[in-house]
């Protein structure tokens, strides 16, 4: 089933938020130019592993709904965060972290060791963002690369400092596995992200790996650890006093954290993560926790309160809430398109939109708001991944990845199964009823050459005619092509390969005879 908005080509801005997050995905190794955000040692909201984990979610989300028809855009993208979410400067904050030391585990700290395994216990921040991109790759592309044996390892090693190598091999099914566990032994009540710091939002994304896993590989894991989770969660409720939703649980005491302010991040990241499988709850309190925040200012553009943060510890605490970004995201799941237009408007007008190599962004700025009081901060969360994320979500998008999945035979439909990094798709849909393929391409600005994208999955499919721009420019069948000179059309081994056209959008039509 194809989500409606399959139908409708991107905009130039979404095809230009895809762009960015490819651009970022093929920097070099540790170059991290444009990420970096005003926290230090990577263990803030700001840090990499959340720019990585939603640039991946928000290719999902595009994937799944308005270009379902173009895995080949999207896999090596998706491929190449993975690889990044893996690197020893995204998680090594981790050795530090979980010795503990903060206001919430101080006095524990004698019950903690330095441990280098970023998954191995606690740290749900980072675990289930690694379980789900691996599980949603699979999901999404039908493939098992990250299902074998040490496909996701974590390792390091220094011949300055740390002696031997520290080596943690693990693959899609058993981090899943290992997830769930330390899920189960804490009572459903969620794992911990610092040690005994139990947040509501950093457990949905395992919740997304749990439903994820039992559509790729059977079972029921998901219901099973949902309904715990809410008789687990049912003593405490969801929600503060101010109706906003609970920050964090202690697990030695189980005593909350109120999201005193409120804090918007707070409510936009766990409603729209939440809204997945406790869809009508989120709904009904969507209202009035926005409002808590929300500022509405001229002409319908919208932007938000941000809550101070209070000294701790004698020092003034300095990281990436990201609470404008996550308030556009939570808009774009809750079907919010007033709220949503809002903030873009402002962020048109303020956040100084810029494009770069074919890609779309809100560039860093740490000066929260200009002389008329307009708030102008972005951080890299915000600027490079959750405004891109808002645009190319669709309402109840989380939801219905969730609980809409593909049917059995979506990978067995003619796709675009390869498309060159010099190209983007505006469009591109199987029709099953009409047998029809529609997709759309545009050739990156200055780009020459033979820039290709290749259409498989056309082995069973018999006779079809291919029409660029409304006119016919080739017929053919498995092996065989008439015509199509214009477009170097060459055969492959379940289809075809045509060379993009220079300048403006091309649209294609491939058509196939009757069964």
């Amino acid at each position: 089933m194809n989500s409606p908005e399959a139908s409708t080509p991107l905009s130039d801005r979404q095809a230009g938020h895809l762009r960015h997050f490819a651009n970022l995905s093929r920097q070099p190794v540790n170059d991290w130019s444009g990420m970096q955000g005003r926290g230090t040692g990577q263990d803030d909201f700001g840090g990499y592993r959340f720019q990585l984990a939603y640039m991946a979610y928000a290719i999902a989300l595009a994937h799944r709904h308005r270009l379902p028809g173009a895995p080949g855009a999207f896999r090596p993208v998706f491929e190449r965060l993975i690889a990044k979410m893996l690197l020893p400067e995204v998680w090594m904050y981790w050795a530090r972290v979980s010795r503990g030391g903060s206001v919430f585990n101080m006095h524990r700290s004698h019950d903690y060791e330095e441990d280098w395994n970023p998954v191995g216990r606690d740290n749900i921040m980072y675990s289930a963002y690694v379980q789900s991109m691996a599980l949603l790759h699979h999901y999404l592309f039908d493939d098992d690369r990250y299902a074998q044996p040490g496909a996701l390892t974590f390792s390091y090693w220094s011949f300055f400092w740390g002696g031997k190598e520290r080596r943690f091999e693990y693959d899609q099914r058993s981090l899943n596995q290992h997830v769930y566990w330390q899920m189960v032994e804490s009572g459903y009540l969620g794992v911990a992200c610092e040690p005994n710091c139990v947040f509501q939002i950093c457990n949905q994304p395992a919740i997304l790996g749990f439903r994820l896993h039992d559509l790729v590989h059977g079972g029921a894991m998901a219901a099973e650890v949902t309904t715990a989770y809410q008789q687990a969660w049912e003593r405490f409720g969801r929600l503060g006093a101010n109706g906003h939703y609970l920050t964090m649980m202690a697990q030695d005491t189980q005593a909350l954290r109120d999201n005193a302010g409120p804090s918007p991040w707070v409510d936009a990241w766990c409603g729209m993560l939440m809204n997945m499988w406790n869809r009508d709850f989120v709904h009904a309190h969507y209202p009035a926790q926005l409002a808590g925040w929300l500022l509405r200012g001229e002409d319908g553009a919208c932007s938000v309160r941000s809550a101070e943060r209070p000294p701790v510890m004698g020092q003034q605490v300095v990281n990436d809430d990201s609470d404008f970004g996550f308030a556009a995201a939570w808009a774009s799941e809750m079907g919010d398109a007033a709220t949503l237009a809002g903030f873009m408007r402002h962020a048109d007008r303020h956040m100084a939109p810029a494009w770069r190599d074919g890609g779309f962004h809100f560039p860093r700025n740490d000066q929260l708001e200009d002389a008329q009081g307009h708030r102008t901060l972005v951080e890299p969360m915000t600027g490079n991944v959750l405004l891109g994320y808002a645009s190319l979500n669709v309402p109840d998008g989380l939801w219905r990845l969730y609980n809409q999945p593909w049917p059995e035979h979506h990978h067995r439909q003619p796709a675009l199964v390869r498309v060159d990094d010099a190209v983007d798709v505006l469009q591109a849909v199987f029709d099953t009823e009409a047998r029809v393929l529609r997709f759309a391409l545009r050739r990156c600005e200055g780009v020459g050459g033979g820039v290709e994208v290749e259409i498989g999955r056309l082995a069973s499919r018999g006779a079809w005619t291919l029409w660029c721009d409304g006119a016919e420019v080739a017929r053919g069948e498995a092996g065989r092509i008439d015509g199509g000179a214009a477009l170097a059309l060459r055969a492959t081994p379940e289809g075809f390969a045509l060379r993009c056209p220079e300048g403006a959008t091309a649209a294609f039509v491939l058509a196939f005879g009757a069964d």
